[in-house]
C-alpha cells in the first residue's frame, strides 16, 4: 500500500461464494470459471471503513425489526445533494425505492398510459428499454452522436420525437454507457424542449458523485422551479460507495401530483418499508464517505489513464471514449470485430475476460464493449492483458 494514500485501492478481495452477482455466475454465463469479471456496475473496493463499522456495530443488535427512515436520514440526502451538487431541496420532495430500476419502472407505469411514446437516447443502460417495453410502452430512440470523441444529443430528432407526441424521456445522467457529463446548456435545451412540448423527464441520475474535474454534474431539476415541477430525479449512494446490495436509493419529486401517484403504487406494492441496514449504510456514507469518494476518483482517474496507455500500445485499433464521469469505459472495437457474437466469444471463451458486450445497450453499440474500471489496477491490467493475448492469437492463426 502507498502509505501517501489512507485508503488501498490496490489490495485485491476474494468475492467468490459470497453469492456475487458479478463473481459466483461465470460458469453460468460465460461458459468457464475463470473468467475476470469487468461487465457489472459495482465495484471490487470494500465500502468507506466508516460504513463497514457503522454496519457492524448495527448487526451487532441481533434485532433486525421493521425500520423507519429517521429525521437524520433525510437530512443526510439534502445535506449531501446541497454541498455535493448545489441543489437544495425540500424534506417533502424525498421519497424511496429499493433500486433505482425498480423506480423508473414504477414511474413509467403511474405517469404515463399504455402504449404511449417513451424516449430513451442508445446506447444506453439496458433496463431502459425493458421498464418501457414491459410496462406496455413504445420506445422512441434520440439516439446519440458521437461528435469529438464522445456522445452528444441529437436535439433536431429529439424536438421532432417531442412534438410526435412522446410523453415521458428517460435521461441517464451521467450518461451509461458513454461517460458523459451533461452541460448546463445541454440540460437547460433538453428541458425547453420538454416543457414546450409537455414531456415528462425521468433522470437517472445514480452516477451523480462520480465525476472527474472539471466536470460537474448538475441536476437537471436544479435549473428551475418549472423544471423541477417537471423532473424526478431518482438517486443512490448504490454507485458512489458500493452499496448496491444494500438496496437504498431515492426518488426526488418535487411535483406534487407526481409524487402522490409514485407512492400511491409503492405502498401498493408494499415497498415503502426500510431496509434495515440500507437506510443506516446511506446516512453513515453521506455523513462521513466523502474522503473515501475523492481518494476513489483519484484512484478511477489513474485507472482510466492506465487503460488508456494501454489500448494506445497494445491495442491501438480499438477507440476509447474517455468518460467524463462514472467507472465504466465505451471502447469501439469494431476494427476486431463488428460481430456481437464474435466480440462475445473473443471475451469469454478466448481471452476469459468478460466486458459488458454493447449491442446489449442497443444496436448502436455493436461492435463495442464496455468496460468496469472499479477494480484494484493490477486486476484490471490482468483482464486487459488477456483480451489483448486473444486477439494476437488470433491475428496470428489468420496469417497465411
Amino acid at each position: 500500500m502507498d502509505s501517501s494514500r489512507p485508503y488501498d485501492f490496490d489490495r485485491m478481495y476474494d468475492r467468490r461464494n459470497t453469492a456475487s452477482y458479478k463473481w459466483d455466475q461465470s460458469a453460468r454465463l460465460f461458459g468457464r470459471e475463470d473468467v475476470i469479471p469487468m461487465w457489472v456496475a459495482d465495484m471490487d473496493f470494500p465500502a468507506p471503513p466508516e460504513v463497514v463499522d457503522a454496519l457492524t456495530a448495527r448487526a451487532a443488535h441481533g434485532i433486525y425489526g421493521y425500520t423507519i427512515r429517521p429525521q437524520s436520514y433525510y437530512d443526510a440526502i439534502m445535506d449531501w445533494l446541497s454541498r455535493r451538487h448545489n441543489w437544495n431541496i425540500r424534506q417533502e420532495w424525498i421519497t424511496a425505492s429499493p433500486g433505482v430500476v425498480a423506480a423508473l419502472s414504477i414511474l413509467v407505469d403511474v405517469l404515463t398510459e399504455p402504449g404511449d411514446a417513451v424516449i430513451l437516447q442508445a446506447p444506453v443502460y439496458y433496463p431502459f428499454y425493458d421498464v418501457i417495453r414491459m410496462n406496455g410502452r413504445q420506445v422512441v430512440n434520440n439516439a446519440l452522436v458521437e461528435q469529438d470523441g464522445k456522445f452528444v444529443m441529437n436535439f433536431g430528432e429529439l424536438e421532432k420525437q417531442m412534438a410526435a407526441g412522446a410523453k415521458m424521456i428517460l435521461l441517464c445522467s451521467p450518461h451509461n454507457p458513454g461517460g458523459r457529463v451533461w452541460t448546463e446548456e445541454e440540460l437547460r435545451r433538453l428541458g425547453e424542449l420538454a416543457l414546450k412540448y409537455g414531456v415528462i423527464i425521468v433522470s437517472d441520475e445514480i452516477h451523480n458523485d462520480l465525476v472527474f474535474k472539471p466536470h460537474r454534474h448538475i441536476p437537471i431539476a436544479s435549473l428551475s422551479e418549472e423544471l423541477a415541477m417537471n423532473t424526478v430525479t431518482c438517486i443512490a449512494p448504490s454507485k458512489t460507495f458500493n452499496l448496491p446490495g444494500l438496496q437504498a436509493s431515492n426518488v426526488i419529486i418535487p411535483n406534487p401530483q407526481f409524487r402522490h401517484k409514485y407512492n400511491l403504487r409503492l405502498k401498493a406494492l408494499s415497498l415503502h418499508m426500510e431496509s434495515y441496514f440500507g437506510g443506516h449504510a446511506l446516512e453513515t456514507a453521506y455523513r462521513h464517505g466523502e474522503p473515501w469518494l475523492e481518494a476513489l476518483l483519484d484512484y478511477l482517474r489513474e485507472n482510466l489513464d492506465a487503460l488508456e496507455r494501454f489500448f494506445a500500445e497494445r491495442l491501438p485499433e480499438c477507440r476509447v471514449m474517455r468518460p467524463e464521469g462514472t467507472y465504466l469505459v465505451w471502447v469501439d472495437c469494431r476494427a476486431i470485430t463488428p460481430d456481437p457474437a464474435e466480440l462475445k466469444k473473443l471475451m469469454f471463451e478466448e481471452a476469459g475476460v468478460a466486458f459488458s458486450e454493447g449491442s446489449v445497450f442497443g444496436d448502436e453499440g455493436r461492435g463495442f464493449a464496455r468496460i468496469n474500471i472499479a477494480c484494484p489496477r493490477s486486476l484490471m491490467l490482468q483482464g486487459l492483458e488477456r483480451f489483448a493475448a486473444a486477439v494476437d492469437k488470433r491475428r496470428r492463426s489468420a496469417r497465411p
